[in-house]
């Protein structure tokens, strides 16, 4: 695994480009929204079964979403847009993110086609492993059964991943976390992903009233899709490969204007000028609802008690893996 959190120059790779140092090896398939605790058993396996037999190792994935494709009226919250998608599934020492063009003319693709012009043709595949419930080709034709007797003809083998289960017995999947994060619970959220969920935006200017309250904070406009929940939580931020601790506010600011959501984060023990930097910012707590105040001396005892909050939360805080040391604390 990597030491840092910082994703290869050249690890993301469009399928019509692909280097040869990525052909003839071992590929792991899905659209890895996520890259939760599941995804990461199957990814690690490709790695393992890989490293076995000397061969490169890559995951292949969709840009964008099918749903985009095909229900463009119901946006998906991506939990991990292709830039995120790609330093995780690094960190768990992958060679390359291989991503295909999810187009008309690629969603046409019969199950056949997928593997006679993308497994086989362009990535040259000696190993394909996909989830229980991977289906692929138009109309979804191509099942885990068809890919298995492809391969016995093509001469590649294939694994299937079966379902994971939580402690709990509940499944782990993409869909759980994407409820857990718009419910404000954040910590069933990381618990399924294995590593604290984060985000990444360019910081912007905004009304400045974080400053004059004595809480100077990074405004940041996330993705129109993400249905994070609105309220306050315990943050650490990455920029330029330092890590600061924090709180953030993501809400609409009652309290003031009540307008669209922003994601303000306040860096402890930080002096500077972040307009136009990129911060990621990992979630680690969940701590409250947004709240409107009669004053803004309530607001700032509140903002008190949230920070130091947040600090005794970020002091005894521990990886949830090795992969979330990675990404979080490396």
């Amino acid at each position: 695994m990597s030491a840092t959190a910082d994703e290869p120059r050249d690890f993301h790779v469009p399928l019509g480009a692909l280097p040869e140092r990525l052909r003839g090896g071992v590929v792991a398939i899905g659209n890895f929204d996520g890259v939760h605790r599941g995804h990461q058993a199957v990814l690690s396996l490709a790695r393992d079964i890989a490293h076995a037999h000397g061969q490169p190792t890559a995951a292949l994935t969709f840009e964008p979403h099918p749903r985009s494709l095909f229900r463009p009226d119901q946006p998906i919250f991506r939990l991990t847009p292709p830039h995120l998608k790609g330093r995780v599934i690094a960190a768990l020492g992958i060679d390359g993110l291989v991503v295909a063009p999810f187009d008309r003319v690629f969603a046409a693709l019969t199950a056949e086609e997928f593997v006679d012009e993308v497994l086989v043709g362009r990535l040259g595949v000696r190993h394909v492993l996909i989830g229980y419930d991977f289906h692929f080709g138009k109309a979804r034709a191509g099942s885990p059964a068809f890919l298995v007797e492809a391969g016995a003809r093509r001469g590649f083998g294939v694994s299937i991943a079966e379902p994971m289960k939580d402690e709990s017995g509940g499944p782990i999947s993409s869909t759980r976390v994407r409820d857990a994060l718009s419910t404000g619970d954040a910590a069933a959220a990381n618990a399924l992903l294995g590593w604290r969920w984060q985000t990444e935006a360019e910081v912007r200017h905004g009304d400045k009233r974080g400053r004059e309250l004595g809480y100077p904070t990074a405004n940041l406009r996330l993705a129109d899709d993400c249905a994070l929940a609105l309220g306050i939580y315990t943050v650490r931020v990455r920029l330029d490969g330092r890590l600061y601790d924090g709180v953030a506010s993501f809400g609409r600011r009652p309290t003031f204007d009540n307008g669209a959501p922003l994601l303000e984060v306040h860096l402890f023990d930080f002096k500077g000028d972040l307009y136009g930097r990129l911060l990621s910012v990992s979630l680690f707590e969940y701590q409250r609802p947004e709240l409107k105040f009669d004053s803004l001396d309530a607001l700032v005892a509140q903002m008190d008690r949230d920070s130091a909050r947040a600090r005794a939360t970020l002091a005894s805080a521990v990886p949830l893996s090795p992969l979330d040391e990675t990404l979080t604390f490396g």
